[in-house]
């Protein structure tokens, strides 16, 4: 007696093996990783140096190189512009030589990483926002995660708000090129 069977009956059973294969890969990788979820790194790290108001160096607490980073959903007045020193200063006197927890996301074109600062419970980059030292980070039509902080701080006048025109980052880029090396 032959049985004939359709070689669709076995493919559902194929998939739902894939699938919880898939399934052990990822939870098996998720256990080998800690603190890496989704491309996300996240690891306490001591603030060794601040470039500018959104641009510091820091070293993690468990040892290795020092790294480059810019805080993500932030734009900070360029260091020659007015406004960029007050906003590196505030930035270097919250966190320099302090631990902070660094969530890093991407890498910008200039090899920096992209990340998310804590200082204890704190986001660093609204503390920022919120005194008149930075801009939510525009993209096109989005007026960034931190809209309405800058809101409030333009209405308080706070920070770089106080000017007449205070001039987005971008824009005075464009005008006068980078600011020198120094």
């Amino acid at each position: 007696m032959h049985h004939f069977s359709s070689p669709f009956s076995v493919r559902p059973l194929r998939w739902a093996h894939l699938g919880a294969f898939a399934w052990l890969v990822a939870i098996g990788c998720s256990l080998i990783s800690p603190g890496v979820y989704a491309g996300e790194e996240v690891y306490e790290a001591r603030v060794s140096r601040v470039h500018d108001g959104d641009t510091l160096w820091v070293q993690p607490v468990e040892g290795g190189r020092y790294r480059k980073l810019r805080i993500d959903g932030i734009d900070a007045p360029e260091i020659c512009q007015a406004g960029g020193i007050a906003a590196r200063d505030a930035l270097r006197q919250r966190v320099m030589d302090r631990v902070v927890t660094v969530r890093e996301r991407s890498f910008d074109r200039y090899g920096r990483a992209l990340v998310k600062l804590s200082l204890g419970q704190e986001d660093v980059a609204g503390w920022l926002v919120d005194r008149g030292m930075a801009w939510s980070y525009r993209w096109r039509r989005d007026m960034g995660p931190y809209a309405n902080q800058e809101a409030v701080a333009r209405d308080r006048r706070l920070g770089l708000f106080g000017e007449a025109q205070p001039e987005l980052p971008g824009d005075f880029r464009k005008r006068h090129g980078p600011c020198p090396q120094r």
